[in-house]
């Protein structure tokens, strides 16, 4: 398969990746309103990041290999995926993205998860138009996980989200 549009990728690295997806992709949630736990090296993808790093001039694939490189775990919210699927993408965009986040290991949206960004919404002055970026957000506070976005502008009020940027 080829992965041209992720960078310098070796089979050996997307096979981890797509392994570790998996194991955390099982892992325990949260109960909404715990305390978070953080894991480090745990990230979760924003989708204008998926959509940069695949797409385009792919401007944020250098970032995206070197992270994998650096043994991050980057994992992918179903909600993310659905994000993705829903725009127009090119036969080899959706076979890069499969091969390093497949589409069975997504992080699930799932009662936690809910409960979380309903929190979130009734918290803030202005939720409405941002439900699914609450809902992103809520998966990555309910793992313990930081959030890689590519405008922290949309997340600059979300108390305890802990954001990601590549060095």
């Amino acid at each position: 398969m080829a992965l041209e549009g992720v960078g310098r990728l070796d089979e050996a690295t997307i096979a981890r990746l797509r392994a570790t997806a998996e194991r955390l992709a099982c892992g325990a949630r949260a109960v909404p309103g715990a305390p978070i736990r953080r894991r480090p090296g745990v990230i979760v993808l924003d989708t204008p990041v998926l959509i940069d790093a695949l797409t385009g001039p792919r401007r944020s694939a250098p970032a995206l290999r070197q992270t994998i490189e650096r043994g991050e775990r980057l994992l992918l919210p179903s909600l993310v995926l659905y994000e993705w699927l829903r725009g127009p993408r090119l036969p080899e965009e959706l076979a890069a993205q499969d091969a390093l986040f497949p589409a069975t290991a997504a992080v699930p949206f799932g009662p936690a998860e809910a409960a979380r960004a309903a929190q979130l919404y009734v918290r803030l002055p202005r939720g409405r138009g941002r439900e699914i970026d609450l809902a992103i957000a809520a998966c990555a506070l309910t793992l313990g996980a930081r959030l890689w976005i590519l405008n922290p502008r949309d997340f600059h009020d979300l108390e305890g989200l802990e954001l990601y940027s590549p060095a």
